[in-house]
């Protein structure tokens, strides 16, 4: 018999990743039998709310028009760009104009594109412990090797300036920040960004930094920091951004990277080959959205601080479990079984207790003892009848 054909291979830097963590934590829940109650859907970055009619009506009239068939500007909608610069200007007191932001199909694709830019297959980049699991597999299938920054959980799960300075004197050529943090729910202090951005230009270094959930600050909370007031920032600030969470519209895919005009021109080349460019409907509606519907977004920052504080009321009745940190649209929640793998604990609150949520382990091996709530897709009255779901909950 002739000899077997051999199987070509995979890209190893992709089959070595993990499948893709949220799909397997609603099989989990997909066991649940119900005997608990209804589902408490802690597990994804989802609104628990519909987006405001006036966006469902102008995603119709783009979608339905010919003016958006077609390819747009590989940079996104000049409408978008230009009310998207003159929100930030406003937000942050800088001067942003069309030339510094870049629309792009969600803030995984923000990333991508920000960490091709300035790195390449062989470099390092720097993320935080714990880190986005998107941003982690994002390096690994580009060859990108990884190092992490140590957060105290004893101070929120913020880093300390000197374990930054540690990583930057290493080499690495980007650090990347999330902020308010995914999965901690954090809030980094303009002082301290401030210092990590100085020791970033000190040994010139790239700082890319996540705010997807920067609507969602606390409504006593300063501005999020000046870093575009720093003459030169162009030079080493990456600012991603997403209107999934604001507008309620992540299955829309839209979001924004705001950075030197150098830096746009280098992710327009990625972007050619990534998507071209990115959905055009949802940019037509969201350019009508950002200065018509402030006050819609401010009362769901309302609601969602709402439901941060209903957390915050009801983890200390629970004997056992521990609220570390929690902000924006995160908790991480540190579980009473030591020792444990946090997978084998958060299956087990799926498919016993109702309850979905990720995995610590998910986002760093540092962090088994911890699961991430996504409490933002749960309203308040849900999230108080947490206490009699993890109370005297126990592994079998």
């Amino acid at each position: 018999m002739p000899a077997a054909s051999p199987k070509p291979l995979f890209n190893s830097l992709v089959a070595e990743l993990s499948p893709p963590p949220v799909p397997s934590v609603f099989a989990w829940a997909r066991a649940y039998d119900g005997t608990r109650g209804p589902m408490i859907d802690l597990s994804q970055a989802v609104p628990g709310y519909a987006p405001h009619d006036d966006i469902l009506r102008w995603l119709g009239e783009a979608a339905s028009s010919t003016k958006y068939c077609g390819y747009g500007p590989i940079e996104g909608e000049t409408e978008l760009r230009e009310v998207y610069a003159e929100h930030v200007s406003a937000l942050y007191g800088a001067h942003i104009g069309l030339e510094n932001i870049h629309i792009t199909s969600g803030c995984n694709q923000a990333f991508m594109c920000a960490a091709m830019a300035v790195a390449k297959a062989a470099d390092t980049v720097a993320l935080t412990d714990p880190f986005y699991f998107n941003q982690d597999t994002t390096l690994a299938m580009l060859g990108i090797n990884r190092v992490l920054v140590s957060c105290d959980p004893d101070n929120a799960f913020l880093p300390d300036i000197s374990d930054v300075r540690r990583v930057l004197e290493s080499g690495v050529k980007a650090l990347a920040i999330v902020t308010p943090n995914n999965p901690t729910g954090s809030i980094y202090p303009p002082e301290l960004l401030r210092e990590i951005f100085e020791a970033c230009r000190e040994k010139g270094v790239w700082l890319i930094l996540d705010e997807t959930y920067r609507d969602f600050l606390p409504g006593n909370a300063a501005r999020p920091h000046s870093l575009m007031n720093i003459e030169g920032w162009q030079d080493n600030l990456i600012m991603l951004y997403s209107f999934s969470k604001s507008f309620c519209v992540p299955g829309h895919r839209l979001g924004a990277i705001t950075a030197g005009a150098q830096t746009i021109t280098e992710i327009a080349k990625i972007m050619d080959n990534l998507q071209i460019c990115a959905a055009r409907a949802p940019q037509a509606a969201v350019a009508k959205a950002i200065p018509a519907l402030v006050d819609w977004r401010d009362g769901n920052r309302v609601e969602i601080e709402k439901r941060a504080d209903a957390l915050r009321q009801v983890m200390p009745k629970i004997s056992g479990w521990d609220l570390v940190s929690v902000g924006a649209y995160f908790a991480f929640i540190r579980h009473p079984f030591p020792g444990v793998s946090s997978a084998v604990v958060s299956e087990q609150l799926a498919k016993r207790a109702g309850v979905v949520c990720l995995p610590g382990v998910y986002f760093g091996d540092n962090q088994e003892g911890y699961l991430r709530f996504a409490f933002a897709n749960a309203d308040v009255d849900t999230i108080a009848k947490l206490e009699e779901r993890l109370s005297g909950f126990a592994l079998v």
